[in-house]
């Protein structure tokens, strides 16, 4: 299964989806919450950093550029400043924004958020402000809004409708881009506002609930899979939807063709930091996948996926194909292996320093994997949450005077046999004399060596100290070496 889905995310790239709905310009505001106002009981934030970021349907196109599927957004803003803003950021990261209406009396949909950052690191949101109008689109507005929706149709792989009940998606705007969808054999997957009825969204191929929205508007929260999967079913048969995808947060997410046809996908437990987004990564991982020919089940494994690593993010923060592969060799190892490519093992670990977790290096040849070895390995990785092994190639290994006819056994049976070794986390090639450059680019938090480097001097210690890490000195079993090793084995042969 890893390695179909993973094939299917390396697919993603020339794949075209239409983007409808609402359009927000995200503003965040960082600052120092130091003290409490003498003119109410509220802190006072003493901006330090200001940022735009997209949001809503546009956060949905970020989403897509990010696993590198072409956008065209269809939407209305207003002729404003935030407008023009919103635009830009769309255009920075390559969406086409030629779909979008402006509008004259009708604000670009804002939203600012004042952070605080207590001890100048951790945030917190104290207040979020709403600039918009949810009023409906007039009369001639909604109609060219209709006229350029449809007539991207054509251009596209799969249409995706994002509500956020603004005004902008309406039921004639939805039946007439299913109409046309329909008729050239493209699906529309839709993300319902919270809603307490679906009529809007009559005929669509995949509806994408969450399980509050489900339950609003079937009036039932049912508590378990069987129960949630029947008013489901019966969500699909009001709207005469093809399936009903939904997703259950920390239970994962429940694929719904009929009441008798239904599969729960269950997802892996996650440290949650902030759940903004995640709809938004879900329904562009969905939409990805299966403009790339997945069918709807691999869909719902990669949008689990995707849901799971933003709700470890703070706010709203695109997710990669790099990071979706990465999870994806995190959640089979038995098959992955152990052995990394550089930018690989940057990639998963990245992830894992996300989750609080603490990278322990260490490197050698490890010609020949003895007790002495493993004890040291072993008391390496208690030294933090994973432990890095860098391996000098066979190439690395012949400049460095070991002797003739080192290495013994050769770089990737080298790799292999340290990867069969639980303490040992990952396994990554250096090809230089020195682990330098590597120690560079891996950043650990620890560094060990054997207490044999005490009087060389280590190398890559100020690199690690200059990033806030710190370096370990273990002590070697006494009289254990490969070296050592190596004379027994010819001695014993004379």
């Amino acid at each position: 299964m890893v390695a179909d889905l993973t094939n299917l995310v390396r697919s993603f790239g020339k794949q075209q989806v239409l983007l409808i709905g609402d359009l927000i310009l995200d503003r965040y505001i960082y600052g120092d919450a130091e003290r409490i106002s003498p003119e109410a009981p509220v802190p006072v934030l003493r901006a330090v950093e200001r940022f735009d970021r997209v949001g809503g349907t546009a956060n949905v196109a970020a989403c897509l550029r990010a696993l590198d599927v072409q956008v065209m957004c269809c939407g209305v803003i207003g002729k404003d400043s935030a407008g023009r803003v919103l635009v830009d950021l769309l255009e920075e990261i390559g969406v086409d924004a030629s779909g979008l209406i402006r509008c004259e009396d009708r604000p670009t949909t804002t939203k600012t958020r004042l952070v605080g950052l207590a001890q100048h690191r951790h945030r917190q949101q104290l207040l979020r402000l709403d600039e918009e109008s949810t009023d409906p689109l007039p009369a001639d507005q909604a109609s060219e809004l209709v006229e350029a929706a449809c007539k991207a149709v054509a251009e596209i792989d799969v249409v995706c409708i994002e509500d956020y009940d603004k005004g902008v998606i309406s039921r004639a705007l939805v039946a007439a881009v299913v109409k046309e969808a329909k008729r050239i054999g493209k699906p529309v997957l839709v993300d319902p506002a919270r809603l307490d009825n679906y009529d809007r969204y009559e005929g669509a191929t995949l509806l994408t609930p969450n399980r509050g929205e489900l339950a609003m508007v079937i009036g039932d929260d049912g508590r378990d899979v069987d129960q949630i999967a029947h008013r489901a079913a019966e969500l699909q048969s009001r709207v005469k939807a093809d399936g009903v995808i939904v997703t259950l947060d920390r239970d994962g997410a429940l694929l719904v063709k009929s009441a008798d046809d239904w599969e729960h996908v269950p997802t892996k437990p996650r440290s949650v930091y902030d759940n903004t987004g995640a709809g938004d990564a879900v329904l562009a991982m969905l939409a990805a996948s299966i403009a790339s020919g997945g069918d709807w089940l691999d869909a719902v494994r990669l949008a689990n996926i995707a849901g799971g690593l933003e709700v470890e993010k703070f706010g709203c923060v695109a997710i990669t194909t790099d990071e979706v592969l990465a999870e994806l060799r995190l959640e089979d190892r038995r098959l992955a292996g152990k052995l990394r490519k550089i930018d690989e093992l940057l990639v998963e670990l990245a992830i894992r320093r996300d989750r609080g977790e603490t990278v322990v290096f260490t490197n050698g040849c490890f010609d020949i994997l003895h007790a002495g070895h493993v004890d040291y390995l072993t008391r390496a990785r208690n030294e933090g949450s994973l432990l890095v092994v860098g391996l000098n190639t066979d190439a690395s290994v012949r400049c460095l005077d070991k002797g003739d006819g080192r290495p013994i056994n050769n770089e990737q049976d080298r790799a292999k046999v340290l990867g069969a070794l639980e303490c040992v986390d990952y396994v990554v090639l250096f090809d230089d004399q020195t682990p330098q450059e590597l120690i560079r680019r891996v950043r650990p938090d620890v560094l060990v060596k054997g207490q044999d480097w005490a009087e060389k001097g280590v190398v890559g210690r100020e690199d690690v100290e200059a990033n806030g890490g710190r370096v370990v000195l273990m002590p070697l079993v006494e009289g254990l070496s490969t070296t050592n090793v190596v004379e027994k084995i010819l001695k014993g042969k004379r």
